[in-house]
């Protein structure tokens, strides 16, 4: 008898667990692909970053207590950089590591068919500048920020209006002028 209680309750447990195997198996099906550019890989200076949810830590050298912090910063623009027909987005990054700077970046997601997302190369912008704004006009992204006279000491507030344009060429950013 007690033999019979448990092969059924193994039974059930089987059958339970099956269920909601094949009930997550189904909902993945019908969600697709979780997949978000403020999870994806991006090359800083050479460098590889992978972000997780916008962020990224890493230690500055090796054993070093000094962490290099990439965050996703925001400005972003949408439009098709790569000609496919499918929308892109463009964005700014923030990096730091440890000192008083503040280095911003340009990036580019490029939207895949399968609605997934590869990072581009980033575009070094400057230190503590003042993101404006980040569009795309005809598959160029254009960013507009202000910046420092040359000489000026990094305590003064950026004034100086720059515009940068950018193009997505053999899966880089780069600049139009």
């Amino acid at each position: 008898m007690q033999k019979i209680l448990i092969t059924t309750a193994v039974v059930i447990v089987i059958l339970v667990g099956g269920f909601f195997a094949f009930n997550a198996y189904i909902y993945q099906q019908k969600q697709g692909p979780v997949v978000d550019y403020k999870n994806t890989t991006y090359r800083i200076e050479g460098e590889v970053v992978q972000l997780t949810n916008g962020r990224s830590e890493s230690e500055a050298t090796p054993g070093s207590a000094t962490k290099v912090v990439t965050d996703y910063f925001g400005n972003e623009a949408k439009g098709d950089l790569n000609g496919d027909g499918i929308p892109d987005l463009a964005f700014l990054l923030t990096q730091t590591s440890g000192g008083s700077g503040t280095f911003y970046y340009v990036v580019a997601a490029i939207q895949t068919a399968e609605g997934g997302y590869y990072g581009s190369n980033a575009i070094f912008l400057g230190d503590r500048i003042s993101p404006q704004t980040t569009e795309i006009r005809e598959g160029q992204v254009v960013v507009n920020y202000a910046e420092r006279n040359p000489g000026e000491p990094m305590s003064t507030e950026p004034s100086v209006g720059v515009s940068l344009y950018l193009k997505f060429s053999n899966n880089e950013l780069v600049s139009t002028e």
